[in-house]
């Protein structure tokens, strides 16, 4: 495995997404989407593409924080069902999208992918989202 000073975020994702910090493990991303509250976890560890590429530990990891994000988003963001996703269909960088999602949201009940356009965040929105979060952020941290 690749040393995670090696690591570098894809550019697709850099340019699609917003940092929000990092955790033990991953980059902790902000889709730049205001459609859906929208998060991705990225480990931190060069050329992994696939879960069960990473160390026992990093996967239990990995796992730690996905369930960790689940839920403090479930709990800011009131939503009726959180999505978690690993597709890497077009961007082959391990990823895991963190959605919430909410009954009535404009692609419910299907997946978000390809409903509309991304709505990027306004600085105060995004500002509003990063404060709904950073106890989350805190704890992950």
């Amino acid at each position: 495995m690749t040393q995670a000073s090696d690591f570098q975020l894809h550019d697709r994702l850099a340019r699609d997404t917003i940092s929000l910090g990092r955790s033990r493990l991953c980059e902790i991303r902000l889709m730049n989407d205001r459609t859906w509250p929208w998060v991705l976890l990225v480990p931190a560890i060069a050329g992994i593409r696939e879960i069960y590429e990473l160390a026992p530990e990093q996967q239990q990891r990995l796992i730690e924080e996905s369930s960790m994000l689940s839920q403090g988003m479930m709990d800011a963001f009131d939503g009726d069902k959180m999505n978690v996703a690993a597709l890497g269909n077009m961007v082959p960088q391990l990823h895991l999208h963190h959605i919430v999602r909410f009954e009535g949201d404009p692609a419910w009940p299907g997946p978000v992918w390809g409903v509309q356009p991304p709505e990027g965040y306004s600085e105060q929105e995004l500002a509003a989202v990063r404060a709904q979060l950073a106890p989350l952020l805190e704890r992950l941290a």
